[in-house]
Parts: C-alpha cells; structure tokens; sequence
C-alpha cells in the first residue's frame, strides 16, 4: 500500500493511498484543477480514483469534493453530517457509520474514528492493507482512548503537528482564535502530538508523516524535534513533513522506506 500526501495545511489537504486494486483519496480539499495537476506528478487522472473518503466539511478537507463529483462523476464517502454540509451529490455520495468496516477492494479495507474537532463530525482513518495498517489522523485538539487503541501499532502514521505552542501564543492572533486553535476541539500541538505518539507507537511502526503544520505559528524543524524528544526512546524508523505544496514523497506501507515523488516519475517512464 502506498501513501502519498498531495498536500497538508490551511489551503487544502488530499492523500492517496493505492493498492493493487484500488486507488482512494482520504480528504478533497483542492480546486478540481489543483487536484488534477497534484494527481498528474503521479501519472494518476482523477477518473482513476474509485472513491473520496472525507473526513469532515471544513472547506481545506472536504471543500473540494463536489466540485469533483460534478466534473468527473467522483464517488464520494462521508458521514451523514459532512455530507449534508457538503451539498454533495445524493447519487455518488455513500454515508458511513463511525467505526464502520468499509471494504474498498479486495485489498483495501478502511475504517472511520471519531476524533474531537469543535463544529464538525470528523473521524481519522485506518487503512488495513493485507494485515498491515496505515492511520491518517488530522483537526483533532485531543484524542480518546478509542483513537490510541486503533492506532497502537499501526505501521505508518500521518498525524497533523499544527503548532508550536508559545509561537501560536506569542503571535499575532486574537485571543479567541488562540483559544479555538488550542482547546480540547482543535488542532494538536507538536507537545500533544509527541505525547500521542508515545502512547501508540510500537515496533511495528516503521514511519510517521507529520502534516498540517501552520505557515504562521510552526516551522518543520520545531515540529520533528518536539516530536522526536518524545518517542526518541521507541521510535527508529522514518519521519518525514508533508507541507502545503505536494506531492513530494511516498511511503510503501510493507515494503521500503519513503519513496521520493521524482524517483516514482522517473521509474514510470524508464
């Protein structure tokens, strides 16, 4: 199974993940041509994507995902709730349950988690690939023991590290929106996310993907040190950033490392 980030944070956040027998996007939050020239570096075109698994309505997540059912009949999966929000359209959209088994393919099984993000249903996904699992978790300003026990031992995990505490609250925000982005329903700090990490890291995972970083109150580096001084101890596999602008690497849930964007191209067209 591979995983590919097209692109994490504020302005829009996609990622694939492709099996043999299937090709699924977790989150549409581009612009129809955005998506098409994201999944065009892969030598991937949008009709090639079986379905879109949203995780919530907020317009960098799901914001995306009608205007792509409309240009290319895109089959579309999310909650009732999101998909009320959405507009999307009743005949290509199916409505999950939290906790809902969703059998993709015969290789590719994907299962919704609720997590807790103010004013939205969101859930995170895992995805198990012929007995090995990938989690994509992200808009979350804490977790439940039911997130850790799904996620433990997952062997890739894409996990938003959104801010570095005393940037978000030295800068120049208002206090209201420095309360929204720090409380129980809003994003994770690079703090909060060693901690989880912590908590559900095990030798089964081999690497973490953090994304979502905001442009105005983190910087890479503070993310993956934080980070790293918290699993430091249990973690010896790949850590990698995923940013706005992607797609720029691949991870091979069960076979190698992550796999740069430019090498796949350039193997495609030996």
């Amino acid at each position: 199974m591979t995983l590919t980030h097209l692109g994490t944070g504020s302005r829009g956040n996609a990622t694939l993940l492709e099996t043999e027998h299937a090709k699924v996007l977790i989150d549409q939050g581009f612009s129809g041509s955005q998506l098409e020239k994201r999944l065009g570096r892969l030598n991937i075109h949008p009709t090639e994507i079986d379905y879109i698994f949203i995780s919530h309505h907020h317009g960098d997540h799901g914001g995306g995902a009608a205007v792509v059912q409309k240009r290319w009949n895109m089959k579309v999966q999310a909650n009732h709730r999101t998909a009320e929000e959405l507009d999307l359209l009743p005949e290509l959209t199916y409505n999950f349950e939290s906790l809902d088994m969703i059998h993709v393919s015969q290789d590719l099984v994907i299962l919704p988690v609720p997590v807790p993000h103010s004013g939205a249903d969101n859930v995170a996904f895992i995805a198990s690939h012929n007995g090995e699992r990938a989690a994509v978790i992200t808009d979350l300003g804490s977790w439940t023991d039911e997130l850790v026990m799904h996620v433990r031992g997952c062997e890739h995990i894409a996990i938003e590290a959104n801010y570095d505490h005393e940037r978000l609250m030295n800068g120049p925000y208002p206090y209201s929106l420095k309360d929204r982005i720090s409380g129980r329903g809003g994003h994770l700090s690079n703090e909060q996310t060693g901690r989880f990490l912590a908590q559900v890291c095990t030798p089964t995972t081999k690497s973490i993907s953090l994304t979502h970083l905001s442009e105005k109150n983190n910087q890479p580096y503070l993310a993956e040190s934080t980070v790293l001084y918290h699993i430091d101890e249990i973690f010896t596999g790949e850590i990698s950033i995923s940013l706005q602008d992607g797609p720029e690497h691949s991870h091979y849930i069960g076979q190698t490392p992550q796999v740069e964007v430019s090498e796949i191209l350039h193997s495609t067209k030996q």
